[in-house]
């Protein structure tokens, strides 16, 4: 199946936050369709007659407001993995084609993911500051093989994070849509509406699952207090797969022992938040798959789908705009 005719030039709209350089490839990007770049403010504008849209700005929901306008669209790229922020109901019911970066994330992350897990079982954590206190104490610490995961979220990114964790000993399971025994990466995969009856297997709980309204507040009160007394929580999904408040209390009252954040609910996260003070709770600012050439490779992605689009074959890394992520046979 084709998208487009390929005889027609496209006009594409690039979607850029104020002050965000543009694709490295723009003069690559120019050779194949007549490009406007645009801040939120002027994308209703921008919208009329814009055959493609891209969200460079891949955290951006102003195609919502511009959405009249947009009589002629017929794709979106995002440059991310998740598309939560900019889809809504007229876009899941129109035939506008979605793809995002599917693909581009899963190494770096998977390798954040596995990162997170040594520094807890390593106390490297404590040990740095005890190192700004000048304090030398020798203390045991746990062994990461042999320890048991629980990814959830079996897309390409659980995959990948379930194959690195699985390299160093760590004995894996996935949760997902549905159950299923023998999966190549995770063996067993049981159902994220049985989460709270699996989590207290599991030493380390790894959130990958993009969001939805299924998944939303996934770890909540009920969830978190089935875990283990020792486990550690690794969140680098979507900040509201977790129901942050019920994480204060958990990582307060020892339900559990340790949390790992790459991700919040509000970002930046606000200074007032008790996170910031919680010594068992780790965070970095969404970062965890930004490794150094992480904007070329989005910006090569969008062009490799353009030179589909133009030659009329059919775009890579589709989304499902219902379940919201590339659909695929696992």
């Amino acid at each position: 199946m084709t998208n487009r005719d390929s005889s027609s030039r496209p006009r594409v709209v690039i979607l850029a936050a104020e002050g965000q350089p543009s694709p490295y490839n723009l003069d690559e990007i120019k050779a194949r369709a007549d490009v406007v770049i645009t801040d939120a403010a002027g994308l209703p504008e921008a919208a009329r007659g814009a055959d493609v849209l891209f969200l460079w700005d891949f955290f951006s929901a102003a195609l919502g407001e511009a959405w009249p306008n947009a009589d002629a669209l017929k794709w979106v790229h995002v440059a991310a993995a998740g598309v939560d922020a900019m889809m809504f109901d007229e876009l899941r019911a129109s035939e506008v084609l979605v793809t995002n970066a599917h693909g581009t994330f899963d190494r770096p992350i998977a390798e954040f993911a596995l990162a997170s897990i040594l520094a807890h079982d390593k106390q490297l954590h404590l040990s740095k500051r005890l190192q700004q206190q000048s304090v030398w104490q020798h203390r045991e610490l746990t062994p990461t093989g042999g320890s048991c995961a629980l990814v959830v979220g079996t897309g390409g990114i659980g995959r990948a994070t379930a194959r690195l964790l699985r390299a160093v000993g760590i004995e894996v399971r996935g949760v997902g849509r549905t159950a299923r025994d023998n999966d190549g990466d995770f063996g067993t995969v049981v159902p994220s509406a049985d989460l709270a009856e699996h989590v207290g297997w599991a030493d380390h709980v790894v959130l990958i699952a993009p969001l939805t309204e299924q998944t939303r507040h996934m770890m909540n009160a009920e969830v978190l207090a089935a875990m283990k007394p020792s486990a550690h929580l690794v969140n680098v999904g979507r900040g509201a797969l977790v129901d942050e408040a019920a994480l204060v209390e958990a990582l307060r009252d020892g339900q559990i022992a340790a949390a790992s954040l790459d991700v919040f609910e509000e970002e930046p996260l606000p200074a007032e938040h008790p996170f910031w003070a919680m010594e068992n709770v780790h965070i970095s600012a969404h970062m965890c798959g930004d490794v150094i050439g992480w904007r070329e490779a989005l910006a090569d992605q969008f062009l490799q789908n353009l030179t589909r689009w133009t030659a009329g074959e059919p775009l890579a890394n589709l989304v499902d705009k219902d379940r919201g992520y590339v659909s695929s046979s696992h």
